[in-house]
């Protein structure tokens, strides 16, 4: 699956305003970044498009590094980082759910 065109700042805003009362459905721990993190990671984008992902104290990725580590091999864009909570963004190919303004 290949990522969709770039985001525009509109719709990027859009996004963390839309993802500001979401609860984090994945938390990556002292393991790091492991395939079974990245298949959760990957179901999740499917079942909801938009998603917060948590990073636990323990976690041996830093921070700041960890949103485009995320994105890469599941063909979503990094919408933002706030604390040790990042925004996970991929479109449905079928079904979107998560209406962007042009």
């Amino acid at each position: 699956m290949k990522r969709p065109e770039n985001l525009t700042g509109k719709q990027r805003r859009q996004l963390k305003g839309l993802a500001h009362g979401l609860k984090p459905l994945v938390q990556i721990s002292g393991k790091g970044i492991t395939e079974t993190v990245l298949s959760a990671i990957d179901q999740a984008l499917t079942d909801h498009e938009l998603i917060k992902v948590k990073l636990s104290e323990g976690c041996p990725v830093p921070r700041k590094e960890a949103g485009p580590l995320l994105a890469d091999p599941t063909d979503a864009h990094h919408i933002g980082l706030i604390g040790r909570v990042i925004i996970l963004y991929r479109r449905h190919p079928d079904a979107p759910v998560v209406p962007l303004h042009s």
